[in-house]
């Protein structure tokens, strides 16, 4: 085996090891937190339970209930119910439908020892578990791929195996979903396999609505290759001739740009359309709802379902989306609305990711500024630094991610911005990857990323190995833990925001108080 395929075989399977032990330890430290510190008694969803708990329920509750808390309640209860409420219909319909299908076949043997809502509990312990490490696989693919470069691949990885938004990633949030699928339809773009990155971007948006977004991705790849052509044929072509190449170029643009549009939008549509003729022409009629959650609905004001009483306001809208009403009304989500003195905490919170967002696309400007003002479509060997994290290929993610960071500053809830962006973009962890390799002395080792693995194996067979060695065997960023006294500035901060993050959010969540 070449020695750089050796090498890249070996950083995935460091990266398989990070993240299958911060996985485990996730679960084990939400479990003791959930345990040792009482509840807030918080006003969240929180639907009765109407099955009467069979032998393993309450253990299971006890190890895994902090991961249902906040709007894990949502999901659960969609994938146990469906879409009940009104305001149900904010969180998407793939996670839910993939929690089920756990509960109902994997894990079907359970079925005499727990209720449907324990099964969901172990679905969502493990199926996130699995897909956040698919997911940080993809994520190193992905990297290698663009950056060019293996060892910030690794590093890269490896960071988000100790993510800020880590308890969003392990609870039963879709925001694991979201990257694993978001990520691997990133890498099949860049690979060049359109219809499988159409495929996976497209149920990606049937996990999140952000997902709408990565439709640019689509859309730039096309204008890239138009321009690509046109500067190809401008060449040997002159008069008529040219201009019609140019109509043409235009033409296969709005053509295919639609077909991938319409791709990535298709699960929201149907969604929408969904929601649209659940409230808008309702078949049932509130009788037919558990008298439990009728209750439930009339205490705290939810609507469901009933073609006795009057269409929602919202089914006359010119456009009608059930989404927008339920953002704007539910959850006063718009511009600038949160812009309020008291959500003062909520910004501060948010100010690190926001910090590196806007780090990220300040350095790549500055770093290729004539390259950025042709946004990225000139001839790419024009660029001012073309190497890792300013080469050409990362102007569309800085630009996604720019768009991101600014649409959950100025629209959303700010505190969530952390998940947002660390779900949906991999900026985040590459800024994150190219601060450290410029201000942390310690990765300028070259021995740090090229050591002898195979004797490191053997040795570690012949004098015995814990479990804590073997998941982080070879680990830079653990290196760099084991050295912290002697790390830059600049590593202790982006390492000390990561890791403090990563375990608050677990106490914090875990126990219904307000985090990110």
């Amino acid at each position: 085996m070449p020695t750089s395929n050796y090498f890249i075989n070996q950083d995935t399977w460091t990266v398989v090891r990070f993240a299958t032990f911060t996985r485990l330890l996730s679960l084990s430290l939400q479990a003791v937190l959930n345990v040792a510190v009482p509840d807030h008694v918080a006003d969240a969803f929180s639907p009765p339970r109407t099955e009467t708990p069979l032998l393993l329920d309450p253990a299971i509750e006890t190890l895994l209930g902090g991961l249902s808390h906040w709007d894990a309640e949502h999901f659960l209860f969609i994938a146990e119910r469906g879409y009940l409420y009104e305001h149900n219909f904010a969180f998407f319909p793939l996670f839910p439908l993939f929690l089920r299908l756990l509960a109902n076949i994997v894990l079907w043997p359970l079925c005499g020892l727990l209720t449907m809502h324990g099964r969901l509990l172990v679905a969502v312990a493990i199926g996130n578990s699995i897909v956040f490490v698919l997911s940080a696989v993809a994520l190193y693919k992905l990297t290698r791929l663009v950056l060019q470069d293996r060892k910030y691949a690794l590093i890269t990885a490896l960071m988000y195996c100790l993510t800020p938004a880590n308890v969003f990633m392990v609870a039963g949030y879709s925001e694991t979903f979201f990257a694993g699928l978001t990520f691997a339809g990133l890498w099949f773009l860049e690979k060049g396999f359109t219809p499988g990155a159409c495929l996976l971007l497209g149920f990606a948006t049937g996990v999140r609505a952000n997902g709408l977004v990565n439709a640019g991705f689509l859309l730039y790849l096309i204008l890239q290759r138009g321009f690509a052509h046109i500067r190809t044929i401008s060449k040997g072509t002159t008069g008529s001739s040219r201009y019609c190449q140019y109509a043409w170029a235009l033409i296969q643009f709005l053509l295919t740009g639609s077909v991938y549009v319409a791709l990535v939008a298709l699960p929201f549509c149907l969604f929408q359309f969904y929601g649209y003729q659940t409230f808008c022409h309702p078949t049932v009629t509130h009788k037919q709802v558990p008298p439990v959650l009728l209750n439930l609905a009339q205490d705290k004001g939810y609507r469901v379902p009933d073609a006795s009483s009057p269409t929602p306001s919202w089914c006359q809208w010119r456009i009608p989306l059930l989404y927008s009403y339920i953002q704007d009304v539910y959850w006063d989500v718009g511009f600038l609305r949160y812009f309020q003195l008291k959500q003062i905490p909520n910004f501060i919170l948010a100010l690190p990711v926001a910090t590196l967002g806007f780090a990220a696309s300040y350095t790549y400007i500055m770093a290729n500024p004539a390259f950025c003002m042709h946004l990225g479509l000139g001839d790419k060997r024009k660029g001012k630094k073309t190497q890792v994290f300013y080469n050409p290929r990362v102007f569309v993610y800085v630009v996604h991610s720019s768009v991101l960071l600014l649409f959950g500053v100025f629209c959303m809830h700010v505190q969530v911005l952390t998940r947002f962006l660390a779900s949906s973009s991999p900026v985040l962890f590459w800024i994150s990857a190219h601060l450290l390799f410029q201000y942390e002395p310690l990765l300028q080792v070259e021995t740090l990323f090229n050591s002898d693995q195979r004797q490191q194996h053997k040795d570690h067979l012949k004098h015995g190995v814990t479990i804590c060695d073997w998941m982080c065997k070879n680990n830079q960023i653990v290196y760099l833990l084991m050295h912290w006294n002697t790390c830059s500035l600049c590593t202790r901060c982006i390492l000390g925001y990561f890791i403090s993050y990563w375990f608050l959010g677990l106490a914090l969540h875990c126990n219904f108080l307000p985090w990110t």
